[in-house]
């Protein structure tokens, strides 16, 4: 069963995308001439610039998180695919004001091949750049090889922070990579999405089936099983998570349930009130819970849960005022 999207031309998808953005940003954003890409209006002179950045196809992230106190300019890749280097060679020419410019994107191979082309070839031409990439799946043994899901959320809200009141791309780097060590993610699906266009699904599931550990494009997972019982499934994710940072008694986190595009809140607050349980149980406290719509893998049925272990300079960052069209807070929020 193949699916369905309302769209016009499958080719002026990412076009169309940016165009939708900007209108609904009433004047906050617009296109990077000469790129696939969005830019904040009202950037700072002499601020540690954002550049973030993936494949179409699971907003709100990246595009959505532009703005004040987030992203400075988010780079736009093709349905699941990763930005050209000239793309985000432009975006980084854009958004320098003179204090460099911080790379944040998910560890995947072709968005590390191009953004570090990008970087290469800013660079050259004298404009400083830093990498720190999301790598939260708990589902990847090696930590160099994972991926980044939706903990990329927290890892743009903190890097955004950090970005605007850091001295230096240096310092700014140092608090990102502190969010990365201390962010871990666990997903699970049990429908696939579809490619707009063609509406060939991203992966098979049989109806009765549920994959733990599915990438953000219908990457495999750990393992396929029947499918459980919300309190079963969400005891099982609650530990894959704790034991990997491993997260102690008398941690303190922020809790993201994040839907892979059409899961329902219904669901996403059933598994939270068993999440909730096994974390109390553990002595790990949650300050905030987040969720909804953050990295979307089209219509995909399922969710997954991220943990960041806090301190007091990751809840500051994290609970600063921000404001975007995917994401705003204000202060102590």
């Amino acid at each position: 069963m193949k699916g369905k999207k309302i769209i016009n031309s499958p080719e002026m998808l990412v076009p169309e995308i940016m165009e939708g953005l900007v209108l609904a940003s009433h004047d906050q954003l617009h296109p990077v001439p000469g790129a696939t890409a969005l830019m904040r209006n009202d950037m700072p002179e002499d601020k540690v610039a954002l550049l973030i950045g993936g494949g179409s196809g699971h907003e709100p992230m990246y595009t959505a998180f532009v703005g004040d106190g987030l992203a400075d300019v988010s780079v736009l890749g093709n349905i699941f695919a990763a930005p050209t280097p000239d793309n985000i060679l432009e975006a980084t020419r854009a958004v320098h004001r003179g204090s460099g410019v911080l790379y944040v994107y998910g560890n995947y191979a072709g968005d590390n091949m191009n953004f570090d082309i990008a970087a290469e070839l800013a660079q050259a031409e004298g404009i400083e750049t830093r990498t720190v990439r999301v790598m939260d799946d708990v589902a990847v043994a090696r930590h160099e090889d994972r991926r980044g899901i939706a903990g990329a959320f927290y890892q743009v809200k903190v890097a955004g922070s950090a970005c605007r009141e850091a001295s230096s791309l240096a310092e700014a780097a140092a608090v990102v990579e502190h969010a990365r060590a201390n962010l871990r993610t666990i997903g699970v699906a049990v429908r696939a999405g579809s490619l707009p266009g063609t509406g060939k699904l991203t992966f098979e599931l049989a109806d009765d089936e549920i994959e733990i550990g599915m990438g953000a494009h219908g990457e495999p997972g750990v393992e396929r099983r029947k499918l459980p019982l919300a309190e079963n499934l969400a005891r099982e994710m609650t530990r894959l998570v704790v034991e990997d940072l491993p997260f102690r008694d008398g941690d303190e986190v922020a809790l993201l349930l994040n839907n892979l595009g059409s899961s329902t809140l219904m669901e996403l607050m059933i598994v939270n009130r068993t999440i909730r349980s096994v974390l109390g149980d553990a002595g790990i406290s949650v300050r905030r819970t987040d969720s909804g719509p953050y990295l979307t893998c089209q219509e995909m049925a399922g969710f997954s849960m991220t943990l960041l272990r806090l301190d007091d300079s990751l809840t500051h960052h994290l609970e600063a005022p921000c404001c975007s069209l995917g994401f705003t807070q204000s202060v102590g929020t």
